[in-house]
């Protein structure tokens, strides 16, 4: 199945466009799970939250709601994936509060950190299978056939990402399942994705995973309500190319 969502679910300028103007935002989580099956949480990349909140979540989402993390800029930024056993503990530690609803952790590293196969391997170790990991690496270094490998090793999906409605990394299908991000479309209004743009992914997802993925798109366009419409989008476009999708509302439920 592809579970389909947004980086996120609290943006202001949702309100009107996605949220009911009245609806107040200690309910907005309960709204958009209503809407759809999955989330990508970046803010545990900024500040890893306390297991509390982590299990606040938890009990505010439908039995089949998963929460994709992100993981914490300690690991990734500062550490740079040096000795990762204890941010990793951490990590997991607290999102296990989560439950069944956890999904698979985001690693993305930063922009100008080279390919350091070692540290990547020892990250996966630390990991040791207890969640789906996804690696969203961002120096072109790391594109080589020796991270490939690593990934594979783990079963570690590299992550798919699109930027101004094209691919920005190589298209290898590195686990059984996959990660996409789409960071920026080329419609309008921006950063909005257009109809062939996501029709096109879905095809490159079909020629690597087949006709039944199984994995997680999430759009990270929030501004103007662009990420909701476009992950809704998506979802009709799969559904009527036969691909099973999570549950969503069509796009012409939105809030006008």
């Amino acid at each position: 199945m592809l579970r389909i969502g947004t980086s996120g679910w609290q943006y202001r300028d949702w309100r009107g466009a996605f949220y009911p103007p009245k609806l107040p935002v200690a309910k907005w989580l309960e709204h958009y799970a209503s809407r759809f099956e999955t989330v990508e949480v970046n803010n545990t990349f900024y500040r890893l939250p306390a297991a509390s909140t982590f299990a606040a979540w938890a009990a505010r989402v439908p039995s089949d709601f998963v929460v994709a993390v992100k993981a914490s800029s300690y690991l990734t930024h500062m550490r740079r994936l040096r000795d990762p056993e204890e941010p990793v503990d951490r990590l997991l530690t607290r999102a296990s509060e989560l439950g069944p609803h956890l999904g698979p952790v985001l690693v993305q590293l930063p922009p100008d950190m080279k390919a350091e196969p070692d540290r990547l391997d020892a990250t996966l170790h630390a990991f040791g299978g207890r969640v789906r990991v996804a690696v969203e690496p961002r120096h072109p270094s790391w594109f080589c056939d020796e991270i490939a490998a690593i990934l594979r090793a783990h079963n570690a999906a590299l992550c798919l990402a699109d930027r101004r409605s094209r691919p920005i990394v190589p298209l290898w299908r590195t686990a059984t399942w996959l990660y996409l991000r789409m960071h920026h479309g080329a419609a309008s209004p921006p950063p909005a994705y257009g109809r062939r743009a996501l029709a096109s992914w879905l095809e490159r997802v079909r020629e690597l995973w087949g006709d039944e993925p199984d994995g997680y798109v999430y759009f990270n366009n929030d501004s103007h309500a662009c990420a909701v419409r476009d992950a809704q989008s998506l979802m009709q476009l799969a559904a009527a190319r036969g691909v099973k999708v999570s549950r969503g509302q069509l796009a012409n439920d939105l809030v006008p």
